[in-house]
């Protein structure tokens, strides 16, 4: 088993961290993806990426999951981090993809340390610097 992760936000870098982790095999469990997004929708973007060419492995949906070369991952649709299931799910770190997310949360709005209030060990932000 790899370092538990979940995705929040499954646009463009979301997709290349996912694909990144998937071909580092042993590494990283990927446990869940957070977007707002169908399964469906999700799983054809992540299969049929205009840039990074089609996924090599296999992509299906079963239910609220995403099945990615046989290995199920959650896809939950939850606009506040703090509402994620992370320590439910057992993820310790989760990579924020989604660009709203980048500061310390206030009394009005999540941030990204609302990962940590969710269950999550570490935060991974991904935004421009």
């Amino acid at each position: 088993m790899g370092i538990p992760v979940g995705i929040n936000g499954f646009g463009r870098i979301g997709r290349i961290s996912f694909r990144a982790m998937m071909a580092r095999q042993g590494e990283f469990d990927i446990l869940a993806i957070n977007d707002l997004g169908d399964p469906k929708a999700l799983a054809m973007l992540l299969k049929y990426d205009s840039v990074q060419g089609p996924y090599p492995g296999t992509v299906d949906v079963d239910g609220d999951s995403l099945v990615v070369d046989g290995k199920k991952v959650k896809v939950v649709a939850e606009r506040d981090p703090r509402n994620l299931p992370w320590k439910s799910l057992g993820v310790d770190i989760a990579l924020e993809s989604t660009g709203f997310f980048t500061s310390e949360a206030t009394e009005e709005k999540p941030g990204y340390d609302s990962h940590i209030a969710a269950g999550a060990r570490k935060v991974v932000i991904s935004a421009p610097s």
